[in-house]
C-alpha cells in the first residue's frame, strides 16, 4: 500500500485516514515496534514514527517526555531505521512517515539518509522544523529515490505558501489546526473552507493534527479532512502502565478512533 493509497482507499471506503503518532524507542525499542505493530493491526492506515531527539521544539509534554525516555534507552535515528526494517520483516505493509527534526539528518548526511530511508521501506520523512521554503534541501536528495516529503501548513501560513504546494506533488499535507506545540491544548476548529483551498491548492488529501486526542474530536474532523492525525494521546497510553501492556492500551485507542472515522 503507498502513502497516497491509504488515504484514497480511506475514502473509497466513505472515511478518513487515521495518522497514528508512535515515538520510537518508548518505553523501549523492542517493546515500540511491538505498540506500533498493534496500532497498525487496530485500525491505523498510517504511521508517523517519531525519532527521538534531544530539543523537540515543537512537542508539547508528553512527546517530550516520551523522547526522553527513548534516548535513554537507546533510541536513535539509526535505530527507528531498523525499527522499519523489522516491521517490514513482520509483514507490516502500512505506510510509515517518518518524523523528527533537521539535526539527525544533518549529522548523517542528507545523501546518506535519502538512501537509508529508501532502503529500508519508509515512505515519507516529516520534517517538523522545515518551512515550506526549505523542504527543497531534503526533498530533492529524497525524491531521487522516490521518497515524499511532508509539508506543514500552519493556520497562519499564506495564500503565497500555500500556492507553492503543489510542486511537490505530496501524498497528503499535513495541517496543523492551531499554532504552539502538540498535545498542550483542545484542538481548534477549521474552517471546512480552509481544508479545501488548500485540497485545491496542492491537490493533495490534507491530514488535521495537533490537539486531538478522543474518538468524538477524531470523528468531527474526520468530517471536513481527508485524515485526522493523533499523537499525544497514544503516547501516553505507553507510559500508562506496565510496559508489557503498551501495546494493547494503544491497540484499543487506535481500533476506537478508527471506528470513529466513517462519514
Amino acid at each position: 500500500m503507498t502513502l497516497r493509497g491509504a488515504f484514497d482507499t480511506a475514502s473509497a471506503n466513505r472515511r478518513a485516514a487515521l495518522v497514528a503518532y508512535l515515538t520510537f524507542g518508548d518505553p523501549d525499542p523492542a517493546t515500540s515496534i511491538d505498540v506500533i505493530q498493534a496500532a497498525t493491526r487496530a485500525g491505523a492506515d498510517v504511521i508517523e514514527l517519531g525519532v527521538p531527539f534531544s530539543d523537540p521544539s515543537a512537542d508539547g509534554p508528553s512527546i517530550q517526555r516520551a523522547m526522553e525516555r527513548a534516548l535513554a534507552a537507546g533510541g536513535s535515528l539509526a535505530g527507528a531505521l531498523d525499527a522499519v526494517v523489522e516491521l517490514r520483516r513482520r509483514g507490516v505493509t502500512t505506510p510509515i512517515v517518518l518524523f523528527g527534526y533537521y539535526n539527525p539528518i544533518f549529522v548523517m548526511g542528507c545523501d546518506t539518509f535519502a538512501v537509508r530511508v529508501f532502503v529500508v521501506g519508509v515512505d515519507a520523512v516529516f520534517m517538523v522544523d522545515f518551512l515550506i521554503d526549505e523542504l527543497t534541501k531534503l526533498a530533492t536528495p529524497l525524491a531521487a529515490h522516490k521518497v515524499a516529503v511532508i509539508p506543514l501548513v500552519a493556520p497562519t501560513s499564506t495564500p503565497a505558501r500555500i500556492a507553492r504546494l503543489a510542486a511537490l506533488e505530496a501524498p497528503f499535507i499535513y495541517y496543523i489546526s492551531l499554532t504552539g506545540v502538540t498535545g498542550t491544548r483542545v484542538t481548534a476548529p477549521v474552517d471546512p473552507a480552509r481544508i479545501a483551498e488548500i485540497r485545491r491548492a496542492s491537490g493533495s488529501p490534507v491530514a488535521v493534527g495537533f490537539g486531538i486526542r478522543t474518538p468524538a474530536e477524531a470523528a468531527r474532523f474526520a468530517a471536513i479532512a481527508d485524515g485526522v492525525v493523533v499523537g499525544s494521546a497514544l503516547v501516553e497510553l505507553v507510559a500508562a502502565g506496565p510496559s508489557s501492556g503498551a501495546a494493547d492500551r494503544v491497540a484499543t485507542l487506535v481500533g476506537s478512533l478508527a471506528a470513529a472515522m466513517s462519514r
